[in-house]
């Protein structure tokens, strides 16, 4: 039976609108019962849901400069189509205009919209005709106003970025947002050098390049979905944001460490620090050979992570993560990071604290985080952030560290929260903290790390 991809991206929006579901939750579910569509079929529905929900400011600006009924009087599955289809002829190329309008019009017939087929054509065909017409705020006039459009950000959000960077910066920030996302992978190299794991993967096919300054990592690109990939299967590697990885080359422990992860899932922090544990028993990766770490290394490791997370489901997802990967030197529980565990308070080496957060760091890989976030949500979780921390910071032993970190470019809750750290729990900044910020010409997200000594 032939698929309507785009009544799938239909059923896509509707899930994550009414239902309040994450949107690459919902997208990646979608896209695990097609599975069995080609590539350029999947990579369909993904581009156009996503970006769907992450222009959605735009959009609604455009249609309502020619529509006579506003956006949001539309009934909501018309206002989902209408999104649909303008994101299709403003932004996908190889989508044909006709088709764009066509599609839409058919599908609003499929859901019960008979009555509107003329408004949508209508509408859909107007802004075709006049795509290179289309108003935009000025730039010089409201510039908040036109990034907010331009760039599909609500403005409160750009306004608090720019209390303290520079328009150019905060616009830099934005177009690094829109960016198609590649995919990275941290090497498992339990089971394979590094060299070894790259020969293997560009055996199946798949385009691999090394990522400067980070020696197990690398970006890959050229296949058809992991789950089809042996090597993915095999555990000889697991996927990781390269901002994650970059915030983990403050974890640095020895053979020895003692290190609590304490809000882990889905695990990749905890297996960056497992296997760094492992690695410090090399003078360069590269030394380790192409079958993985030698047993006997293995065998002398006393070095453990401690991986927590509140919710069996999200413990679910770490344990799921390291079996597949063969770790051994991690024990996952789960525990909530706000209660005080006293076996272990003044034992660990390292602690990693990346906590929950506003999530704005991320936006170009979650969009509906920016319609769901507030100030006062971002109020309530910095109280949470601090409470833990509060918790946490004891584990630390005196001269061990805290790597606390977040997915967010958010002062109050990153510098400020540091800084706070330091005055009120009794630690001291080792070296300067690190902001990275998304960028055209970068592929990180957002993310802080600050790594805290604590004092004797």
């Amino acid at each position: 039976m032939e698929v309507n991809l785009r009544a799938v991206v239909l059923d896509i929006l509707t899930e994550i609108e009414k239902e309040g579901e994450f949107s690459h939750i919902t997208i990646n579910n979608a896209l695990s019962k097609y599975q069995y569509l080609d590539r350029a079929q999947r990579a369909f529905i993904n581009r156009l849901a996503l970006g769907t929900i992450e222009c959605r400011i735009e959009l609604d600006y455009i249609i309502n400069q020619f529509s006579k009924t506003p956006v949001n009087k539309m009934k909501p599955v018309i206002r989902r189509i209408m999104r649909m289809a303008v994101y299709q002829l403003i932004y996908m190329e190889n989508i044909p205009d006709s088709a764009a309008c066509n599609e839409a019009v058919k599908l609003a017939a499929k859901r019960g919209f008979t009555g509107l087929k003329g408004f949508v054509n209508g509408v859909l065909r107007n802004i075709s005709r006049n795509k290179e017409n289309i108003v935009y705020p000025d730039m010089v006039q409201e510039p908040q106003k036109y990034l907010s459009v331009k760039y599909s950000m609500p403005e409160w959000i750009i306004n608090m970025w720019m209390e303290y960077m520079s328009y150019e910066d905060v616009k830099s920030i934005l177009a690094g947002m829109k960016k198609d996302k590649k995919t990275y992978i941290r090497c498992n190299t339990l089971k394979g050098g590094v060299k070894h794991i790259k020969d293997v993967l560009e055996k199946e096919g798949v385009t691999v390049n090394a990522v400067p300054d980070i020696p197990y990592a690398y970006e890959i690109s050229g296949y058809d979905h992991l789950t089809a990939l042996e090597s993915f299967n095999e555990g000889l590697y697991q996927i990781q944001d390269i901002s994650s990885m970059a915030a983990g080359e403050y974890v640095l422990p020895s053979i020895d460490s003692l290190i609590v992860d304490v809000c882990a899932a889905p695990g990749g922090k905890s297996v960056n620090a497992a296997l760094k544990v492992v690695e410090s028993a090399y003078t360069d990766i590269k030394d380790i050979p192409d079958d993985g770490v030698e047993e006997n290394i293995i065998k002398s490791i006393t070095g453990r992570v401690i991986s927590r997370d509140v919710s069996d489901y999200k413990v679910s997802l770490i344990d799921d993560n390291i079996e597949r990967l063969g770790i051994s030197n991690i024990d996952v529980q789960v525990y909530n990071a706000l209660d005080k565990d006293d076996s272990l308070v003044g034992k660990a080496d390292i602690v990693i604290a990346d906590l929950p957060c506003s999530g704005l760091g991320i936006m170009g890989r979650k969009p509906d985080i920016r319609y769901n976030i507030s100030p006062e949500k971002i109020s309530d979780i910095i109280r949470l952030q601090r409470d833990i921390l509060e918790v946490v910071s004891m584990y630390v032993k005196p001269g061990g560290t805290l790597v606390y970190s977040t997915c967010t470019i958010n002062r109050s809750e990153n510098e400020d929260n540091a800084d706070w750290i330091c005055t009120s729990l009794g630690f001291t900044r080792d070296g300067e903290y690190v902001q990275m910020l998304p960028s055209p010409d970068k592929d990180n997200d957002g993310f802080f790390v600050a790594r805290l000594i604590k004092n004797s």
